[in-house]
Order: C-alpha cells, then sequence, then structure tokens
C-alpha cells in the first residue's frame, strides 16, 4: 500500500516543474515589472514572463544573460527569474565582503575593503539641489581642466573678487607715481 501511495506521490511530483536555467534573448523595461523571454537550457521557449529583482535596484540584462527560474505553481506559463548572471560582464577578483554595481561597458562602482569606493566610467554627472563633501584630511583633482560654471569663493573671498583687485591694482614708479594697472589681466 505505502508503494502505491509513494508512486502516485512520485508522479504528481514529476509534474510539477522545478526551477531550471534559461539563457535571456530579451528583456523589457518599459512595464511596471519587467519581462523577458528566454530559451531554457532543455530548449524550451519562455515568453514575456516577469523578471523579479531587489527593491531600489534595477538592471536590463543583456542578450545571453543565464537566469535561474522559478516556475509558480510548478507551471513553465507561470515562470519568474529570481536571479541573474552575465560571466562575460561581471567584476571578478572582488574581495570577500567587496560589492560591484557593473554595466555591459565596463562602468562600475565598487565598495571595497578599507572602506574604499572606487568610481569607473567616461562621464560622471551628479544632479542634486546641494552637493556636500567633507574630507578630515584633503581633497585631491588629479585633472588637466577643473572648470566652474559659477563663482568659488573660500573662507575670506571669491575668485572674481582676487581677480578684480588683480585686474585693477595700480604699480608705482622710482618715484611714487603710479603708472597704471597690469598690462595682462587676469
Amino acid at each position: 500500500m505505502w508503494d502505491n501511495v509513494e508512486a502516485k506521490i512520485r508522479r504528481a511530483m514529476n509534474s510539477v516543474r522545478q526551477a531550471f536555467r534559461v539563457r535571456l534573448s530579451r528583456v523589457n523595461s518599459a512595464g511596471p515589472v519587467q519581462t523577458f523571454q528566454a530559451n531554457g537550457l532543455a530548449g524550451e521557449q519562455i515568453q514575456d514572463a516577469e523578471l523579479f529583482q531587489h527593491y531600489g535596484f534595477t538592471s536590463s540584462p543583456p542578450p545571453g544573460t543565464m537566469g535561474i527560474v522559478i516556475p509558480l505553481g510548478g507551471r513553465t506559463s507561470h515562470s519568474v527569474v529570481v536571479a541573474t548572471e552575465s560571466a562575460s560582464y561581471r567584476i571578478k577578483a572582488l574581495a570577500s565582503g567587496e560589492v560591484a554595481i557593473y554595466t555591459s561597458e565596463g562602468a562600475a562602482i565598487t565598495l571595497k575593503k578599507g572602506r574604499i569606493i572606487t568610481v569607473d566610467c567616461d562621464e560622471y554627472q551628479v544632479n542634486c539641489k546641494k552637493y556636500i563633501v567633507n574630507a578630515n584630511e584633503e581633497a585631491d583633482f588629479n585633472t588637466p581642466l577643473l572648470k566652474a560654471s559659477e563663482e568659488i569663493t573660500d573662507k575670506t573671498s571669491t575668485l572674481s573678487s582676487v581677480r578684480e583687485i588683480y585686474n585693477n591694482h595700480n604699480h608705482p614708479d622710482s618715484s611714487g607715481d603710479t603708472i597704471g594697472t597690469p598690462n595682462q589681466s587676469m
């Protein structure tokens, strides 16, 4: 009798689809929940299934990305991707405890040991109402050109007021008379 029960349970469990691997072929990130198309490693096609991601993080995995699919209720037609991996682009050789966010073009933010954060990119943009940097020791800018679209201020003055003082100051000649402002303005 128990053999009969076990056989029925085994048959029922065999009809329930277990988690499986896929290779994503397309991701649609326009909707409230991303959807994907993929090919299972056994050749099955998954169409317009959901791609779940952690709150606060979103990505659009490139074609060829591997994924783990959970068929909800054991049915392939109700599948969701719960994890993705793209070995071609993933940052390798991170030390234990380090974290990285990266793109297929090589842009990356890496949180490293020693409380170091590195950012690798071609252009870095920050859009905010107020930007504050607190550096207890120093701030270094290693660049051939530093631009500011508005005023630069330190504890006592602004760069434009220093420029105005320089451009309008006079030099005395040997007799004490003024010979005029600098011939090159700042």
